[in-house]
């Protein structure tokens, strides 16, 4: 494992709230970025994506992740930490308003003193939880990986993260998570490989682990939403057979339409307290689902055209000023948009347009 020198406090314990909120689910975008007509941060429509989905009943957002972009961490671009600021701003604003307490999440990424550079930036600046992302050491073995994860946990509480390669992840098997969870300050993790067989690898660990109550599963599986928090994944464990849940998920997909994506999120926890009432209907709803995850995040193209899809959306709305990013060479994939035109036309249910234009206003002030 790489060197460091940076110093850093040891965080070996969650804020309570945090913790309980975490464990009963909850509702997690994955933050995008504000950009005006030159690729600048447009700070006061930054601020108004957060209120937004903290009105919209997000339990947290999770900022400086891939759907922020990681080319804010790019010295000459330089928006890492003013992006988490902004976001801060507004939750803390919401949390005041409210008197709740939402689960402010981070991302980190790069390589070992890197990763603790944000840790620490994170942890200082008054987020919950690093969201880690390994895929800047994709030649690493799992020992390596391991350590590496162990040392930012030193900094900050972790919410691991299984990203799909596709979008700068790598494989992580069953022996990864299972040691991976034998970190102390492991209390989530979001699986989103986009696969079935990866997803029950961290599943098994979790049940064979020992660490249900932990430690909670967080759905990033944009195609498989609905059936996630749907399904309960009846395992032998150490004190017995053990049913595991996902908790809640953190997802680019919640990132828009996110009032009803917090309805949907209702109903499905209301359906798994119930006895499985309404679960048929829920599994229709599924499909629509991940009919309109496909044309958002540009499935077609292998994601290419991910966060301009979600940005093209959020300009629908008035949210954004434009689907701009970072790169210039960043945008919808030939026919995305006629996928985008088709999906709003055949599931005028799914959009929260309603509710987005009768605030709009006051998010921008």
């Amino acid at each position: 494992m790489e060197s460091t020198d940076v110093n850093h406090p040891t965080t070996s314990s969650l804020d309570a709230r945090v913790a309980r909120s975490l464990s009963e689910g909850a509702v997690i975008p994955a933050h995008p970025l504000a950009l005006d007509s030159e690729r600048k941060l447009d700070e006061r429509r930054q601020l108004a994506l957060s209120r937004y989905y903290c009105d919209a009943g997000a339990g947290g957002l999770a900022v400086g992740v891939h759907t922020t972009q990681f080319a804010i961490r790019d010295p000459a671009i330089g928006l890492y930490e003013p992006v988490l600021r902004l976001a801060l701003e507004a939750m803390r604003a919401h949390e005041r308003e409210r008197g709740t307490r939402l689960i402010r999440v981070a991302g980190i990424c790069g390589k070992t003193r890197q990763a603790l550079r944000e840790a620490q930036l994170a942890h200082e600046v008054g987020y919950d939880l690093g969201l880690l992302s390994l895929g800047a050491l994709n030649d690493a073995g799992e020992t390596e990986l391991i350590e590496h994860c162990r040392s930012v946990s030193r900094v900050i509480p972790l919410f691991g993260f299984y990203l799909q390669p596709a979008v700068g992840g790598r494989l992580l098997g069953y022996s990864f998570w299972r040691r991976f969870l034998d970190i102390e300050n492991v209390f989530a993790i979001k699986i989103a490989p986009f696969n079935r067989y990866q997803t029950l690898d961290v599943v098994r660990a979790l049940v064979d682990s020992g660490w249900q109550d932990r430690v909670a599963l967080y759905t990033g599986n944009d195609d498989s939403i609905v059936v996630d928090l749907l399904s309960g994944y009846r395992l032998p464990g150490p004190q017995g057979e053990t049913t595991i849940h996902f908790a809640g998920g953190l997802l680019g997909h919640w990132a828009v339409w996110t009032r009803r994506a917090v309805e949907m999120f209702e109903r499905i926890r209301e359906c798994r307290h119930g006895g499985g009432h309404d679960a048929l209907a829920l599994l229709d709803r599924a499909a629509e689902v991940s009919d309109a995850n496909a044309a958002f995040f540009d499935v077609a193209h292998q994601f290419a055209g991910c966060i301009a899809g979600l940005h093209e959306v959020l300009r629908r709305q008035g949210l954004l000023a434009g689907r701009w990013c970072l790169n210039p060479q960043e945008d919808l994939s030939p026919g995305q948009l006629d996928e985008i035109d088709r999906v709003y036309r055949s599931y005028p249910h799914l959009n929260d347009d309603d509710f987005v234009a009768q605030n709009l206003g006051r998010w921008l002030t």
